[in-house]
């Protein structure tokens, strides 16, 4: 879980994933938003899918990029789990 919030931690990293959160796509297509070479955006890819925030499929001659939706729904869960045993938390209603 530490990597993962370290790959979240990197701002280009995160916008990767919002780009990724409204389609599949490639890495040409991902470095296309970027002003940063393309060695650099596979190394952020590369991250991502170490952590398996991401997950890349081989479609004839292309990788295609998704979110691993799985790793952020484990993320999610351990956040939650964290704020309910959490004494000093208010829930909405008792603010």
């Amino acid at each position: 879980m530490n990597e993962v919030f370290k790959a979240l931690a990197d701002p280009t990293r995160r916008q990767i994933l919002d780009l990724l959160k409204n389609r599949d796509m490639t890495a040409g297509e991902i470095s296309d938003h970027f002003q940063m070479t393309k060695p650099t955006i596979s190394h952020h890819l590369n991250t991502l899918k170490k952590t398996e925030l991401i997950q890349d499929e081989k479609r004839g001659q292309y990788v295609i990029y998704s979110i691993n939706t799985t790793v952020f729904q484990d993320v999610m869960n351990w956040f939650f789990g964290v704020m309910q045993s959490n004494p000093n938390h208010k829930g909405e209603n008792e603010k």
